[in-house]
């Protein structure tokens, strides 16, 4: 049965908001109707945004239903489960956890990242989310690439991203506090992080070589790479040679314009724009936006913050409204090379969300639909055209 949205204001691929009936069939984007006809199968969205749906290239936050206390953990399937609705909830259609593989033991260590994706193949078609695996490979994990390796020949990776936390792990281990955080995290005494720390740097010299493995078979099998974190536009070449295109997260402005000036598509965290600077004193997503060194917004570590921060970015003059929800829309699907979704245009996949925007800086989503079927509803009782 063919399903209509009607009455709505809809944002369509041209970048305007057109007052026009968006028709699925198929679990694709059919013809427009402008007469906006209500019919069996029209849903009522007057008053409402409808938008394409979210794609969040690099979301966490499972991790805090997971652990969300250091040492207590919660079955993987009730947490991965609980996460999807969270995430169907705030609009995202389209979810890559970035799942780390870590040198250390604990919530990032092989144990649980072969566990995540086993109970991610386990659970996929109850999924509200298309659910996929930005796979977060800590480059001193060396005796780990033979794994990565696997998991992207067998199909279980859809993003690769380098990463290389060990110099701030390194500066972590002179305050007690923050050491205990990460020991608590893999399970370990203080004492024996450290020691862990001190044989996993010896491996520095392995890293090239296994980086550069993990590249060439990456863009053998067409999976996109992100680097993570690059602190000058010197490190963002060098990972740029690899094939890394996405540059996520750079630390300060320079590294950011260099990426863009070299058309790689720059990340930044959407709980940067909500909370208004960096929780580490790094890039200022707002600032990256205004001076146009942003081309994505992600989750990061808290999934509403992807439908809250394109609002917020319009509504404090940094860009236009259409420019911001290309950060989570358009773009990410650009970057990620999926090219049936991320508008609002016939032939593409029917991810949609419709948003109540009535309320100035509160947006909550109506309705979330992920290949044209309805994953969350509100207000269904009365929205309903007989």
């Amino acid at each position: 049965m063919m399903l209509s949205l009607a009455g709505g204001r809809v944002l369509l691929d041209d970048g305007k908001v057109h007052h026009t009936a968006v028709n699925f069939e198929g679990g694709l984007i059919g013809a427009f109707d402008t007469h906006n006809k209500r019919q069996k199968g029209t849903w009522d969205v007057r008053g409402h945004l409808v938008l394409p749906a979210i794609i969040d290239l690099h979301g966490d936050a499972f991790e805090r239903q997971i652990m969300p206390r250091p040492g207590v953990s919660f079955p993987l399937d009730l947490a991965l489960q609980d996460t999807d609705r969270q995430m169907a909830s705030n609009g995202i259609a389209t979810a890559y956890h970035g799942i780390t593989y870590s040198w250390e033991p604990g919530l990032r260590g092989r144990e649980t990242v072969v566990r995540l994706l086993d109970a991610l193949d386990r659970l996929r078609s109850r999924l509200l989310c298309d659910t996929r695996v930005h796979l977060r490979w800590e480059t001193f994990n060396t005796k780990g690439a033979a794994d990565v390796a696997e998991w992207m020949n067998t199909g279980r990776v859809d993003l690769l991203a380098f990463n290389d936390h060990m110099d701030l792990i390194r500066r972590a281990l002179a305050n007690p506090q923050k050491l205990g955080a990460y020991a608590d995290r893999a399970g370990l005494s203080p004492e024996e992080f450290i020691n862990l720390v001190d044989e996993v740097e010896t491996r520095k010299t392995d890293i090239p070589a296994k980086a550069q493995w993990l590249a060439v078979l990456a863009d053998k099998l067409e999976i996109p790479c992100a680097s993570h974190d690059d602190e000058s536009p010197a490190v963002r070449t060098s990972f740029k040679k690899l094939g890394a295109r996405i540059c996520e997260f750079p630390v300060n402005a320079e590294t950011a314009r260099f990426a863009m000036d070299n058309d790689d598509p720059v990340v930044m965290g959407a709980p940067n724009v909500l909370r208004g600077g960096s929780h580490c004193e790094r890039l200022c997503a707002t600032a990256a936006a205004r001076d146009g060194l942003c081309s994505i917004l992600t989750s990061d570590y808290y999934y509403p913050s992807l439908l809250q921060a394109p609002f917020k970015l319009a509504a404090d003059g940094v860009t236009d409204f259409t420019t911001a929800w290309g950060m989570v829309s358009k773009n990410p699907a650009a970057a990620a090379g999926l090219k049936d979704r991320g508008c609002i245009k016939e032939g593409q996949r029917a991810d949609v969300v419709v948003v109540d925007d009535s309320v100035p800086g509160c947006p909550r989503v109506v309705a979330t639909f992920v290949a044209g079927k309805p994953v969350h509803l509100i207000d269904a009782g009365y929205r309903m055209c007989a």
